[in-house]
């Protein structure tokens, strides 16, 4: 692949990445009042966890088959699809929550569900893109860049959210996220996505394609045996990342706009760190700053648990969740680089979509316990076990040589590779 110019490109993943803020803002603005709403009309960390396990099975059940479909559609206008999607289905809840009293439950689980499947084609998707749209050296730092954006929208929508969810009636708010729709669409209208060429046309086996990502996975023993413990820290993460709003309001007696805050927090350590990455992202070996991220959400997350319930333990929840924050992206963001250099662009979406349905699995497994378990044991002790949990995948990754030892391997590899096509 080749790339025109520097001026060119970096033009062009910059017009890709605004629309991927001005989307990402307003829609998450609009899932965040969803979750205070649901927080506020209910209080039931069961409502909650369902809520999540909704937004969850889309990706566990669509992810395999939405790869191979990912490699051959037009990825501009899938991303198009998608976004005018979630905007229809704002659209018919807000319309209904006018003309009715409240919003039937039913209908809020169904936004839900469709927001979900929408963002099962959107992540692999953009995950398969960027490596077709940047240099290959520049991967990493532009996985930073598009962390920073991501973690920008975690800043600012959870604190919008809950101030607007305030002061503007639900059924007008829900309308935000057709607005960021708009402006979405309209700047991926100028962004050039390259299309892969293909050697041989290639049909469509949905069964077949799946099977074929999962077999390049499995071969790859490990990233095989970093995605199967990245499986298992979605067990224990997921329960206590559903249970925030609750955490706050309920057990440290706080309120929306506090749980707002928490979501600041944590995601301006990530701004951070995705900023660290976005400058200076350029490890010989990326596995060991993912190993400490293990090490440092664990004992964040853990430690948040034993906290008192009141405003004073509230104080130290913050802090706990800034130094998680400032971890997260040393977990997600370099593995992300390392996947997507560990594959063609031309398969890439096949063994993305597999990936993301084995990371997201045991999410719901987790959650299913999680509402019932914290209301009967508390909600601080779910930190604990998701803490204590992160801790022992962090070691399993540590003691496996091929999942420690990955990225060394996969640069030599690289490096093996470019020699060979001088």
């Amino acid at each position: 692949m080749s790339f025109a110019g520097i001026s060119h490109w970096r033009r062009n993943i910059n017009i890709f990445l605004l629309g991927q803020f001005l989307s990402g803002i307003t829609s998450m603005v609009v899932q965040y009042a969803i979750i205070w709403y649901l927080t506020a009309q209910t209080g039931s960390a069961t409502i909650l966890s369902f809520a999540t396990i909704l937004g969850m099975v889309p990706m566990i059940v669509l992810s395999p088959f939405a790869g191979p479909l990912i490699d051959r559609w037009n990825k501009k206008i899938t991303l198009i699809y998608t976004d005018a999607i979630v905007a229809l289905f704002a659209l018919i809840l807000s319309i209904v929550g006018t003309i009715s009293a409240d919003f039937p439950l039913w209908l809020v689980f169904v936004s839900l569900f469709m927001r979900s499947v929408a963002q099962t084609f959107q992540m692999p998707l953009i995950n398969s893109i960027l490596p077709t749209m940047v240099p290959q050296e520049e991967i990493t730092r532009v996985n930073g860049q598009l962390g920073m954006v991501q973690s920008s929208n975690f800043i600012i929508a959870p604190a919008l959210g809950a101030f607007l969810f305030t002061v503007i009636p639900m059924n007008f708010l829900i309308l935000i996220d057709v607005l960021g729709a708009m402006f979405g669409i309209g700047l991926l209208i100028f962004v050039t996505i390259p299309r892969i060429s293909r050697t041989s046309k290639e049909q469509l086996h949905i069964l077949a394609d799946t099977k074929f990502g999962l077999s390049l996975l499995v071969e790859n023993k490990g990233l095989w045996y970093i995605t199967i413990i990245g499986a298992m820290f979605t067990l224990f993460i997921m329960p206590a990342g559903s249970l925030y709003p609750l955490m706050t309001l309920e057990y440290f007696q706080g309120s929306i706009t506090q749980a707002g805050l928490i979501e600041v927090i944590y995601a301006s350590g990530m701004l951070i760190s995705g900023a660290f990455i976005g400058i200076f992202g350029k490890w010989k070996d990326r596995m060991k700053p993912v190993l400490l991220s293990y090490l440092v959400i664990g004992v964040a997350i853990a430690s948040s648990g034993f906290l008192p319930g009141n405003q004073r333990g509230f104080v130290w929840f913050v802090v706990l969740n800034a130094i998680g924050g400032l971890a997260t992206p040393f977990f997600s963001t370099l593995q992300m680089a390392m996947i997507q250099q560990s594959y063609e662009p031309a398969v890439l979406g096949r063994v993305m979509g597999v990936l993301n349905s084995l990371m997201s699995l045991t999410g719901p497994i987790g959650l299913i316990f999680a509402g019932p378990l914290a209301d009967a044991i508390g909600i601080e002790k779910i930190f604990i076990i998701a803490g204590m949990g992160t801790l022992l995948c962090g070691l399993i990754n540590l003691l496996i040589p091929s999942a420690r030892d990955y990225d060394k391997l996969l640069q030599k590899r690289l490096n093996t590779r470019e020699n060979v096509s001088r």
